[in-house]
């Protein structure tokens, strides 16, 4: 509950508006239970990082249990990566928390495990649609995983500079031309 909190607080104020009060007035408490449980700002959002790590390891297995295909359960995987972002706004703050991620090593080092577990789960979801018939047999998985990952991640700097239709709509626009010269007639 606090560390969903304090996503959310990141997207509505970004890096300089996250204070341990913004989040515990999110959640009912005191900043002083806060301070008590992470220390500081810092280790609230290496609790954060941890916890997302935790999220990209878990969230591909409970997407491909929910979906009948491994096409849609990547789409909809994509979909619940970027569905936070509902504003440009929303968007800019994480992205400003991504950088704070690049400079910072402790944090750098929890992103780059979220990029692998997220490259982990586009990869083993291309290779089950490969194997099941909904991508052409001589797909190049490991170059289409990466291109994925790329383009829709991509997409979400496009949308937030043209703003049109939503980051949802948007990235599975991207998936899906991406995916269309290796989809094969019928799976």
């Amino acid at each position: 509950m606090i560390l969903r909190a304090t996503a959310e607080v990141m997207g509505q104020v970004g890096p300089s508006g996250l204070t341990l009060a913004a989040v515990a007035r999110q959640v009912g408490l005191v900043p002083g239970t806060l301070v008590q449980r992470f220390g500081s700002k810092r280790g609230l959002m290496l609790a954060l990082a941890d916890q997302s790590v935790r999220d990209a390891d878990a969230l591909p297995g409970r997407v491909r249990e929910e979906q009948d295909s491994a096409l849609g359960a990547l789409a909809a995987l994509i979909t619940q990566w970027t569905a936070p972002m509902v504003t440009p706004e929303t968007f800019a703050h994480h992205l400003a928390f991504l950088c704070m991620d690049l400079a910072d090593p402790e944090l750098h080092e929890r992103a780059l495990a979220v990029h692998r577990a997220q490259r982990r789960a586009i990869g083993t979801l291309l290779a089950d649609a490969v194997s099941e018939g909904e991508l052409a047999a001589a797909t190049d998985v490991e170059a289409l995983t990466a291109t994925v990952q790329a383009v829709t991640s991509g997409a979400g700097l496009t949308w937030a500079l043209d703003r049109r239709g939503s980051l949802v709509e948007r990235v599975r626009h991207e998936l899906d031309t991406v995916l269309a010269p290796h989809v094969t007639a019928t799976p």
